[in-house]
């Protein structure tokens, strides 16, 4: 998803650098050697407690390195270039908006999980291949700053088209859709609301609106927008931000002084629901150890741990969601989606037309 998170903003996004390590036995994908490391390469908003992973280790023998390598499409790229000689032996964070860059250049091989039967069906965008497992999702949504909108006596927008009415000229900021997960889960949710036919000439109307557009989710929150902590100490001066459905609890649970509500609301008209899997790396120097840490991302133990995380919501079914997520930021009742043959066949297009449209 993603540089979504507030775990990344609490924490201060430290990049933590690739090294070629992978595990010790590079042996062109047998796990017969038997190292006993097995490593996860994902995005910046990775996050486990350590209670709930040394579980895992001691339960499985396995010791989880974990690499992260910036923003979830910068990741996915990455992993696409050394596919052949991969950094490690699962990648977790690819979604459903960049799933078939991944799928049709390789890198992943097949392995079916344990457990998988309990995984809602409608998140299993591969169930043929099992080329990928689902772990979470969340939706991409416009949230807005409660204080500005009531200062001014104004309705926050609801739905894509209040966006673009005058009322809301110059208050929106965006993530490029070239380069952020949720700039292009934003942009996929226009083109899923208004059509092939429709989605340039509302981007047209957005433009004239006084949309901004910055490079990704982190500027865009904690510097632009006017609802987060991080924009209140920077000045910001949007009070609508591309986010997601669950920041709003993060608002809350990250706050200091903590608030008693959230500080911000989303506009449920304007969500688009984004999946993420992970996948066995083609030619893992593990896959024996990297098929128990997948088996181990859809457990109920791992579900239950990640929404207070990674803000996202488990896809097992059973597991429950956080008090804070239901009486927060509740996921969209009725989310823009799209059919993952349609985003393969179109994204790219879609990111030339749109950066010539928007950004020239």
């Amino acid at each position: 998803m993603h540089t979504r998170t507030f775990v990344a903003a609490a924490v201060g996004l430290g990049l933590v650098t690739l090294s070629a390590c992978g595990s010790s036995d590079d042996d062109g994908g047998s796990s017969q050697s038997g190292s006993k490391t097995v490593t996860l390469v994902s995005h910046d908003s990775w996050a486990v407690s350590k209670n709930v992973l040394a579980a895992f280790e001691k339960q499985s023998g396995y010791r989880v390195k974990v690499l992260k390598d910036g923003d979830a499409g910068q990741a996915v790229n990455k992993a696409i270039l050394t596919k052949d000689n991969p950094q490690g032996d699962v990648f977790f964070g690819v979604d459903n908006t960049l799933l078939s860059r991944a799928l049709d250049n390789g890198v992943f091989q097949p392995y079916e999980a344990k457990g998988l039967e309990k995984v809602d069906g409608q998140y299993q965008l591969d169930a043929g291949k099992h080329r990928v497992t689902p772990v979470d999702y969340g939706d991409i949504c416009v949230n807005y700053d409660k204080k500005y909108f009531a200062d001014h006596k104004l309705a926050p927008p609801a739905t894509f088209d209040d966006l673009a009415k005058p009322a809301y000229r110059n208050l929106l900021v965006t993530e490029n859709a070239s380069t952020s997960s949720p700039g292009l889960g934003f942009l996929l949710g226009t083109a899923a609301k208004y059509g092939d036919d429709g989605w340039e000439g509302y981007w047209k109307k957005l433009k004239a609106n006084g949309v901004k557009v910055v490079d990704g989710w982190e500027q865009a929150y904690n510097e632009e927008f006017s609802g987060s902590a991080g924009g209140r100490k920077a000045g910001a001066d949007r009070p609508l931000v591309v986010s997601y459905a669950s920041s709003p609890p993060a608002e809350v649970i990250y706050g200091d002084p903590k608030p008693t509500t959230a500080p911000t609301g989303v506009a449920t008209g304007t969500c688009f629901r984004q999946v993420e899997f992970a996948g066995l790396l083609s030619n893992a120097g593990n896959s024996e150890g990297g098929k128990a840490l997948i088996d181990f991302l859809i457990s109920k133990p791992f579900q239950e741990d990640m929404p207070l995380n990674m803000f996202v919501y488990p896809v097992t079914e059973g597991v429950a969601v956080p008090a804070e997520f239901t009486q927060y930021g509740p996921a969209a009742q009725d989310p823009e989606t799209m059919d993952p043959a349609k985003i393969a066949a179109d994204r790219d297009q879609w990111v030339k037309s749109w950066t010539s449209l928007v950004l020239k």
